[in-house]
């Protein structure tokens, strides 16, 4: 009699259901970190209530990473690690917050960091994918996370550590003298990490204080603008909790996008973007074919901010179907005699036949043709 052995649990389940009840998933105020999208904040804002779900492999890995490393950083350092700000409007944790030596002076002994910083600083931490890094690298954080950690940087510097146990020696303290916010990106793919560093802005955060009260004043969701550009052209969107309200449904097959367009206005104004789009495509190109040719024989190095370093230039190598068939005659093997497709062609053609041709059950890619009217 056989027996059938039952399937092993999948540990992701198991991440998603504890993903699931965590404070930060179950929170309803709005989030610093919620405002990367106006219509997204809004809809938390509004309370309503998502519409979509999403695989949150890669973010549930980015918190493991995250709170692993931030416990690292307290044990060995003293730095204070997620600690809790809010306001009327919002509410976050920060990552880390590291006093200067006038603030940790006003702590208890056994509270103070190891070693102070030379300026109060407010860093958050972000895991990013392989495929992002070269973006960090070249233009470091984006304008949402700098609107988040301003937002973070702000209620610290006006209010202070908020009053709840576990932090109350710290919100005693009141508002702190922020000069400086870290970014810190770490590759979840291989770990490399990036440091980015500036001077903490009071009009910059001032500015993010007043994109929430916006958000806030809305009277219905639909009346923030969408910061990016939908489903399937930002992930962003692709893993948004509200996405198909944010993007209705269109006919099957057809980008979300196409239901922006609702007269001739509209298809007026996407042409003419489209072909401002050609153009700078087109001398974007003109532009790095003439940077190659001028550096095609420019040894590898690092020059100013960029770093040059070539790639291939080896032999090229192909199929040697002569050594093949003495191969295939030494060994015994039957030589295969496919009919060559190509040839065939060729041979018709000379001989000024017509080239029989069937549907193969596919559709040809629908390209697009703007010209002059």
């Amino acid at each position: 009699m056989s027996t059938t052995t039952p399937a092993a649990p999948s540990l992701w389940t198991a991440a998603h259901d504890v993903d699931a009840r965590r404070p930060r998933s179950l929170q309803t105020q709005l989030g610093a970190s919620d405002t990367v999208c106006g219509r997204r904040a809004a809809y938390i804002l509004h309370r309503v209530a998502p519409s979509d779900t999403s695989d949150k492999r890669a973010a549930i890995l980015g918190t493991y990473i995250h709170t692993g490393l931030l416990e690292s950083a307290r044990t060995e350092y003293g730095w204070l690690v997620e600690r809790s700000v809010q306001d009327d409007m919002i509410r976050g944790h920060v990552d880390v917050v590291q006093l200067d030596e006038a603030t940790s002076a006003r702590l208890p002994a056994r509270h103070r960091p190891a070693v102070p910083a030379p300026a109060l600083t407010v860093e958050d931490v972000k895991t990013k994918s392989t495929y992002l890094w070269d973006r960090v690298l070249r233009y470091g954080a984006t304008a949402g996370e700098l609107r988040q950690v301003h937002l973070y940087a702000a209620l610290l510097a006006e209010a202070g550590f908020e009053d709840v146990p576990g932090q109350r020696y710290l919100s005693r303290i009141g508002p702190l003298p922020v000069a400086r916010i870290r970014f810190r990106f770490i590759n979840r793919d291989n770990g490399q990490e990036h440091v980015q560093e500036i001077e903490f802005d009071p009009q910059r955060a001032a500015e993010a204080r007043w994109w929430v009260q916006r958000v806030s004043e809305t009277g219905a969701p639909e009346e923030m603008p969408r910061d990016f550009d939908g489903p399937g052209l930002d992930p962003i969107c692709d893993f948004c909790p509200f996405r198909s309200l944010c993007w209705p449904g269109t006919e099957p097959g057809a980008p979300v996008q196409t239901m922006l367009i609702r007269n001739d206005a509209d298809r007026e104004q996407a042409l003419i973007d489209y072909v401002r789009g050609h153009e700078i495509v087109s001398e974007g190109d003109k532009i790095k074919k003439m940077a190659r040719a001028k550096l095609d024989r420019s040894p590898e190095g690092i020059y100013g901010p960029n770093q040059l370093a070539w790639n291939g230039g080896n032999d090229a190598e192909e199929d040697d179907l002569e050594a093949m068939v003495d191969l295939h005659e030494v060994a015994g093997i039957p030589v295969p005699m496919k009919p060559d497709g190509n040839r065939m062609v060729r041979n018709l053609s000379d001989a000024g036949l017509p080239i029989p041709r069937r549907k193969n059950g596919k559709k040809t890619t629908r390209s697009i043709s703007v010209s002059p009217a």
